[in-house]
């Protein structure tokens, strides 16, 4: 039991590091989306998509990532800095290489 404690531990302090990483990286503009209503095919049921880094890469996450607090964070500094009524689409303000960590990490709980 102390084992897995201490595992949980460690791991929400790595966590915490990610998230310290996650830096504003500004909002460039010059993006326009068209088909702002229409869903991608792309995306399976249960999962939505967001922009992140200084490329705006397009990633595909899971829904259940919403319900932890870790990425809840990535959110309410994806509103502070860019809001949520913008056509570009969720971005959220983070290095990608910061980005797929956390995510890995939390699907893994």
């Amino acid at each position: 039991m102390a084992i897995r404690k201490s595992n949980k531990l460690a791991q929400a302090a790595l966590l915490k590091q990610i998230l310290k990483r996650c830096s504003s990286l500004g909002k460039k503009g010059g993006y326009v989306d068209d088909d702002v209503n229409t869903l991608p095919l792309d995306v399976p049921k249960g999962h939505f998509v967001v922009y992140v880094g200084e490329n705006r890469s397009r990633y595909i996450v899971s829904i259940s990532l919403l319900t932890q607090p870790e990425f809840q964070c990535l959110l309410r500094r994806a509103e502070e800095e860019f809001g949520f009524a913008h056509e570009m689409g969720l971005t959220i303000p983070c290095e990608e290489v910061a980005f797929r960590s956390l995510t890995s990490m939390l699907m893994m709980r």
